[in-house]
């Protein structure tokens, strides 16, 4: 693994439960393995521990060894208003609301990633650029939308 400098990650709650899905796994474990190896400093935030808190066991022991490193949520009021201007700008809908607040707080905690396996609210190459638009609009910077396998490192002789 190469010595670049630690890159802050907002990780959703998709890919925690990533782990546990076969479709999901290899990708989601080499994610949260090189978390623990030093590549990424995880953030956390009050929403995604209200939504551990409901997922499987597995994904809520899984939860609880990465936050232990992590870095707990800053501005959950700014995160919240930022929320709402995704909202206003009809990026999602109010029934996905909680998909907004995961980017805007990862956004407010100054990460440069957000990663997540869901495709219709968040990775999507549509709603990413909306959600810069405002997040540059409010005074942010860009956040990079990836899923696991955009932003893991392989090995050299391995093939994506």
């Amino acid at each position: 693994m190469s010595q670049s400098r630690i890159i802050r990650v907002y990780a959703d709650t998709s890919v925690y439960g990533g782990v546990f899905d076969e479709e999901f796994r290899d990708s989601s474990s080499r994610f949260f393995e090189q978390a623990e190896q030093g590549r990424f400093e995880i953030c956390v935030s009050p929403l995604l521990e209200q939504e551990i808190a409901s997922a499987p066991d597995g994904v809520r022991r899984l939860y609880l060894k990465t936050a232990a490193r992590a870095a707990d949520a800053q501005g959950a009021a700014e995160a919240v208003i930022l929320q709402d201007a995704y909202l206003k700008a009809g990026i999602v809908g109010v029934r996905s609301a909680d998909d907004a607040l995961h980017v805007a707080f990862a956004t407010v905690m100054r990460c440069s990633l957000l990663v997540s396996w869901n495709f219709k609210h968040i990775v999507h190459f549509d709603k990413i650029a909306l959600y810069n638009a405002i997040n540059i609009v409010q005074g942010y910077g860009e956040i990079g939308i990836h899923t696991p396998d955009e932003v893991i490192e392989y090995e050299e002789n391995e093939r994506f």
